[in-house]
């Protein structure tokens, strides 16, 4: 079977040799992060199959990412609300019911994950670690250390890159050391991944068991409740329900309707179909209808987007940050708190920007035109509000939430409405871009306060003007 989903290669740059003196009886850890899934997962695979002795599937729940938090503006913790959190626990449950039906269970520990995982290498005498290659700033910081400890003690690290579909170090190597900066540069860059015709592993007859577990304290899955959570605070919960199960049903809902997967295109979408899912990995049934769309706006184009932003964050520096990130514009936005809040809250008084903002507030999803919508609205096309702002309303509530799709999209946001407001935010990106190309893209802090001033001082003066005369 040819591997569907968009968790499939291992390249083998990051396939490990078997170390020939490691001990005949050696346990394996595999540490689940958000390849919450039992089916083509190749560091469950290879944990499986190199452990003669007992394997730990283990997550961590990190209590700075769980912990309730009463002053964040929507229920949940500091870093996500409440239906992210419900989201995962319920990925989590998911992921325990399918390891038990393998002989197997889900270990849940609490604590910062890189002291958690130093402590179980060492109490269980792992002789095996296996988890998924990420590219997020946070996971490659914590990797670093974490298999800097596993080298150290002789542990062998297999990490292999199944979370998207190219290993974007290969990507930006072919490139010349630099990420493309472009979707069409990407393409021809990146060509037809590796492993499209490599084997998916759907299913596994059993696993091996758990070891002891020593002096370490682990649980079950928790509830809501008992991480501090009501379950009456909300009055309505999201329709979407987390976990591989629910994943795959949806994926084969879909793919029965092979007409509406051909013909998909992303801009053509009904923001208001709000429990049809918009993307999902379906190349290999294009072939079965004469005609199809074609990348980027079809589904496999969609998928594409996905590697092209992950290859893009990975290979720039700051790439969440305005400042120090050498693609993103420098712009002297405007500093409106209690217009954040409005447009955070749904309260900015225009209907379908209020309603987009409450439906992410109840059911953390709106449909991308929505996102593009709402977007826009906050940065060039009405309030000129920071897109860092933005985006962290975005990360905190979206359960789809992804850090390179969220920051890339924020920087990238097209669609202006409103004309008046709409024309003074292109006159103040008008000035921003001809500064930033004088100045080479070198601007400082105090350019941009120069021009915020002046931006302010031009506003001022055109309101004057458009006041009625006094006779």
């Amino acid at each position: 079977m040819r591997r569907l989903s968009s968790s499939v290669c291992s390249p083998s740059s990051h396939r490990l040799n078997p170390v020939t003196s490691m001990a005949t009886g050696s346990n394996s850890l595999i540490w689940f992060r958000k390849g919450l899934r039992v089916h083509d997962n190749p560091a469950l695979e290879h944990a499986s199959k190199a452990s003669s002795g007992s394997m730990y599937p283990v997550f961590v729940i990190d209590p700075r990412y769980m912990e309730p938090d009463p002053s964040a503006f929507s229920p949940g913790s500091s870093r996500a609300g409440v239906n992210r959190i419900r989201f995962l626990l319920e990925s989590l449950k998911d992921l325990d019911s399918g390891l038990k039906k393998l002989g197997s269970r889900l270990l849940v520990l609490r604590g910062e994950p890189g002291e958690v995982l130093v402590r179980c290498l060492r109490e269980w005498k792992v002789k095996r670690l296996c988890f998924e290659y990420d590219t997020d700033p946070y996971y490659q910081a914590l990797d670093f250390k974490v298999k800097e400890y596993a080298s150290s003690v002789g542990v062998e690290v297999f990490s292999p890159v199944s979370h998207t579909l190219f290993n974007p170090t290969d990507i930006i190597q072919k490139n010349g050391g630099k990420a493309p900066l472009s979707y069409q540069s990407f393409l021809k860059i990146a060509g037809e991944p590796s492993c499209a015709e490599s084997e998916l592993v759907m299913s596994y007859s059993s696993l091996p068991p758990i070891g002891d577990v020593g002096s370490i304290g682990v649980s079950e899955v928790p509830t809501l409740e008992e991480l501090g959570y009501r379950d009456d605070e909300r009055d309505e919960w999201t329709p979407f329900r987390g976990g591989e199960s629910e994943a795959l049903k949806r994926l084969n809902n879909s793919i029965s309707d092979k007409a509406w997967v051909a013909n998909f295109e992303k801009p053509k979408g009904d923001p208001s179909a709000f429990l049809k899912p918009a993307t999902t990995v379906l190349s290999p049934y294009l072939k079965d209808v004469k005609k199809h769309t074609s990348p980027p706006v079809s589904l496999l184009g969609q998928l594409l987007w996905r590697e092209f932003f992950y290859t893009t964050a990975f290979g720039t520096r700051n790439f969440d940050k305005m400042k120090g990130n050498p693609i993103c514009k420098q712009i002297p936005w405007k500093e409106d708190h209690d217009m954040l809040a409005a447009w955070r809250d749904g309260k900015t008084g225009y209907p379908w920007i209020d309603a987009i903002m409450v439906q992410l507030l109840k059911w953390g999803w709106m449909h991308h035109l929505a996102r593009h919508s709402v977007a826009c609205f906050l940065t060039r096309g009405d309030l000129f509000i920071h897109w860092e702002q933005g985006r962290d309303v975005f990360e905190r509530l979206l359960i789809d939430s992804d850090w390179a799709i969220n920051n890339g999209n924020w920087m990238w946001l097209s669609l202006v409405m409103h004309d008046a407001a709409s024309k003074e935010c292109k006159r103040k990106m008008g000035e921003a871009n001809a500064l930033n190309k004088k100045m080479n893209g070198n601007i400082g802090d105090d350019d941009l306060k120069d021009l915020r001033r002046k931006l302010e001082t031009d506003e001022e003066s055109n309101i004057r003007n458009q006041r009625p005369k006094l006779n």
